[in-house]
């Protein structure tokens, strides 16, 4: 290189490289707590425990590519801070709402557009795959696993019944000859679909130059492990009925899962290596170095090297110390709810009924689950007041659900939406149907029938994406987060008295309910 040329790229960096450190340390360390919510998913989680190995690959690509980068000539982009700021307030939103996948994102977004911001986009092209795969550090795809699993089941059932074998089917469950499956949240396949598309990722920038190649081979390690899943259940299911279910029907089966993946990813690399397209030195990427920036463009300009890490830096903090001031008030102490005796139109709280099912909501700052009655009809009511919602106290989540896969009780059956009246306002509730795992005599007492709403500061939904977004705006605008969650409930019937009774009861109470939560809003 011109020495002439490599003097000023070198001085730029000696300047630029130690404020790019010492604003990514700080940058960590204003967002900690978020960064320790993603080691913890890491340490507690088999499906993502693959992020441990994300940062130190990161920093080995990064590496392969120093003769490069010493070449490029490093230059702040001023107007990146607005990307910046925009990243940090997609951050403040997912924690005014607590969805962890929001503010991990937007975390991760926030540390690799540091890197334009202060190195300039010649730097950022030549390390723009090790920047995007940081991504895979953050514990995400989980939302997958419901229609992951029901794809499973449509599968394996479809195949059972090809191979002549009589199957039932309810939901996730099916009955054959020789014994009762569930498709559970371990038989999806997510683990299998993320640890592929990490690896594929990885081995796909490796192995191959052309952008069509890699785009095919990152597809194929999506669609491989989903088939391949699906053909591990079928086995699994016809290993368990032509043994007696002797094989793969307790844990064995995941082992038999993991080692049928295992070969099923190596015969995928084993082909794509067929057609790999190797670097075979780094001088051919020497003719993609852009032109280099004169350090007059550097050095004399109006935005200075320590302008830029501190303009990002008080970006950062002004966000936090926006979260900060928002969320002064603490953790929430524990509601005292009475259960109402009575209700609108003869409801009353029965003395006999026992309550007929808990809702797997969890840590309400107070609820209450209580059987009325009338004439003949009987409504179970379950509210769940949440308050100053956090990580591990919120309305809507993945771990808030009518039953757990492993209830002992119920199981779920698939849900839907259903318009309801509310008082004297029609509204689209979700309804489903739960089945217990253990018959009555009765078969009228074997199925509950469930509706479900949100109730978001006196707003009413009952879809989980407009009820964060109610519960983002109220709290920006000042006007906290209470919000509740309403299920109500009955034996399903032999000709759907227990629809009826839900209809009657929600008709009748849906006002006095809205009115209960209100008085629990203005409790503080």
């Amino acid at each position: 290189m011109n020495p002439a040329i490599a003097s000023p790229v070198q001085a730029a960096w000696v300047r630029a490289l130690p404020a790019f450190l010492l604003s990514l340390v700080l940058a960590i360390g204003l967002y900690r707590t978020t960064a320790q919510d993603i080691v913890a998913i890491w340490i507690r989680s088999d499906t993502f425990t693959h992020g441990f190995l994300v940062v130190p690959i990161v920093l080995w690509l990064v590496w392969r590519r120093r003769d490069i980068l010493k070449a490029v000539m490093p230059k702040p982009e001023p107007w990146m801070l607005v990307m910046l700021s925009g990243a940090a307030f997609a951050w403040l939103l997912g924690e005014l709402v607590s969805v962890n996948a929001v503010t991990q994102l937007a975390f991760v977004a926030m540390l690799v557009l540091l890197v334009p911001a202060l190195l300039g986009f010649a730097v950022a092209r030549q390390i723009i795959f090790p920047l995007c795969f940081l991504f895979f550090a953050v514990p995400f795809g989980e939302f997958a696993m419901p229609q992951l699993m029901v794809w499973t089941a449509d599968f394996t059932v479809l195949a059972i019944r090809m191979s002549g074998i009589p199957v039932y089917r309810e939901g996730l469950q099916f009955v054959i000859p020789t014994g009762n499956w569930s498709v559970i949240e371990a038989c999806s396949g997510v683990r299998y679909l993320i640890a592929s598309l990490t690896v594929g990722t990885l081995f796909a920038y490796l192995n191959f130059q052309s952008t069509r190649r890699r785009a095919v081979f990152i597809a194929v390690s999506i669609l491989v492990p989903v088939i391949a899943n699906w053909l591990r259940a079928y086995m699994i299911v016809m290993l368990g009925h032509f043994s007696g279910n002797k094989l793969a029907t307790g844990v064995d089966h995941i082992i038999y899962g993991w080692v049928f993946f295992g070969i099923v990813i190596l015969l995928m690399f084993m082909i794509g290596a067929r057609w790999a397209e190797p670097e075979t030195s780094v001088e051919i990427f020497r003719g993609k170095i852009p032109r280099l920036v004169s350090s007059d463009g550097v050095t004399s300009g109006k935005v200075h090297w320590y302008v830029m890490p501190v303009a990002s830096i008080l970006v950062l903090a002004s966000v936090q110390w926006a979260h900060w001031q928002m969320d002064s008030r603490g953790a929430a102490n524990d509601l005292s709810m009475s259960t109402p005796g009575e209700l609108a139109n003869g409801w009353v709280l029965s003395k006999t009924q026992p309550t007929l099912w808990d809702p797997a909501f969890q840590n309400p700052a107070g609820h209450i689950n209580a059987t009325y009655e009338r004439a003949n009809q009987t409504v179970g009511l379950y509210l769940g007041f949440y308050r100053q919602q956090n990580q591990t106290r919120k309305l809507v989540s993945s771990q808030n659900v009518w039953v757990v896969s492993k209830d002992a009780a119920w199981s779920q059956l698939p849900a839907g939406s259903r318009v309801t009246a509310f008082g004297e306002t029609a509204v689209s509730m979700k309804t489903g149907e739960l089945r217990a795992n253990q018959p009555q005599q009765q078969s009228n007492e074997d199925r509950l029938v469930v509706r479900q709403i949100y109730w978001v500061n006196g707003a009413l939904t009952a879809n989980d994406m407009v009820a964060k977004i109610y519960g983002a705006f109220y709290k920006l605008v000042g006007q906290g987060d209470d919000s509740a969650v309403i299920i109500v409930y009955a034996h399903k019937g032999s000709f759907g008295e227990g629809d009826a009774a839900i209809e009657a009861f929600m008709k009748d109470n849906g006002g006095a309910i809205a009115a209960y939560l209100k008085n629990m809003r203005a409790q503080r």
